[in-house]
């Protein structure tokens, strides 16, 4: 579809007011609108929001309101007024409410991204009504239960809330491949990526050999939530996969530093020889968290124990955007790299061994590496391609 349209995206930015989460969301909305369409940031999740600086969640969302109106308009002052959010009190900021209603009976596209939206009647009145999946096995874990009638009431409903949509969006590359355990009943997956607007990267990258030389990555420990159990297999969180790799830094040439929220053990991994970061520190905005991603010879991270045992083929968001910025990364497998090349700027390991192997690459020919890594995001990530073709799926695709 070519013509202007009118799109909805919903998203997490002033719940949880941490520069990647903004990049997570916002580069839909600005991706949309550099191919011209009229696009509205919505972000009504019914839930309290956090407030980093006391370090718990709160039901006053006022703050949060506030960063997210400063930080979109740093990022392009044109999206004054074309945001909205609404705290669990029930007030609400930005536009004003009769006004999203308007825009969403009139929209062609609602775009729920990561299940991060109270979904009500005045959302479902979009033309087309699109779910994208960024936590695969997670977001399908409840189908078996809802298929033999296992789930209790409140399990159930989201699984009928998340049927009224008309089309379905996964990260999970590899769903329906026949080594991936994720459910496929019910719903008609179509796979997608990270959109990233590689100009909001590509013109703040710093040159390789000003760079600090170690290879850093944002993460959390592990999820609040326990992982899912799914057809008598139980799948987790990253500090599964972590202690995989507890003693890297003992074999790597170059330092590994995790900037890490959550209960994460700091003493033990400090002991192992990793560099530790508060998460917060690095992500207070997302200017912050991008000059943090930038300066770094490369990123080495582990996956969710979820997207790496179910063979779900996601890829991270945080890694595409250190590609944007020519910055090589060294992630764990979990089936992507059937769908994007990796040996050159990307590396996919399932040892220790083989990412002991791919950080000495990285740092033997790091002007090779970041060359290359910033190739493969404007292959596969830029925005302009993504969107153009989820537009595309959206309105030429059955639900399921």
């Amino acid at each position: 579809m070519n013509n202007k349209l009118r799109i909805v995206v919903t998203g997490l930015a002033a719940t949880y007011p941490f520069g990647g989460v903004f990049w997570d969301y916002l580069q839909y909305v600005l991706g949309f609108r550099r191919l011209g369409h009229e696009v509205l940031y919505l972000e009504d999740t019914g839930k309290w929001c956090y407030d980093p600086s006391a370090g718990t969640f709160v039901e006053d969302g006022r703050n949060n309101a506030a960063f997210l109106s400063a930080e979109l308009h740093r990022l392009d002052p044109s999206l004054e007024g074309h945001w909205f959010y609404r705290d669990s009190t029930g007030k609400t900021y930005g536009r004003q409410w009769r006004d999203v209603v308007s825009f969403c009976r009139s929209a062609d596209l609602f775009l729920h991204v990561s299940a991060s939206c109270w979904m009500r009647e005045e959302y479902f009145a979009a033309s087309r009504v699109a779910f994208i999946d960024s936590d695969p096995m997670y977001t399908q874990a409840s189908i078996p239960g809802y298929l033999d009638g296992s789930l209790d009431e409140e399990a159930r409903s989201r699984v009928d809330t998340l049927l009224q949509h008309d089309v379905f969006f996964t990260f999970g590359e590899n769903v329906g491949a026949s080594d991936c355990r994720i459910p496929t009943e019910l719903f008609r997956w179509i796979p997608t990526r990270q959109p990233v607007v590689l100009d909001c990267f590509r013109d703040h990258r710093i040159p390789v050999s000003a760079r600090r030389r170690v290879l850093t990555t944002v993460a959390s420990w592990e999820p609040s939530e326990k992982g899912p159990v799914v057809r008598g297999v139980a799948y987790g969180g990253k500090s599964i996969e972590f202690n995989r790799f507890m003693d890297l830094p003992s074999r790597s040439v170059l330092p590994l530093e995790l900037a890490m929220s959550g209960r994460a053990p700091r003493d033990r991994l400090t002991a192992a020889g990793w560099g530790v970061r508060d998460g917060y520190e690095v992500s207070a905005n997302p200017w912050i968290y991008r000059d943090y991603l930038a300066d770094s010879l490369g990123e080495w991270s582990v996956a969710k124990n979820a997207y790496v045992l179910s063979r779900s083929g996601w890829f991270s968001c945080r890694t595409a955007c250190y590609l944007a910025l020519s910055v090589p990364a060294v992630v764990q497998d979990t089936g992507f790299d059937r769908f994007i090349p990796t040996g050159e700027g990307l590396f996919a390991f399932n040892t220790p061994e083989e990412a002991v192997e791919a950080i000495s690459r990285i740092e033997s020919e790091p002007e090779r590496h970041a060359a290359a890594a910033a190739a493969v995001a404007a292959e596969y990530f830029d925005s302009d391609m993504v969107l153009r073709q989820l537009i595309e799926d959206a309105f030429s695709s059955s639900s399921n």
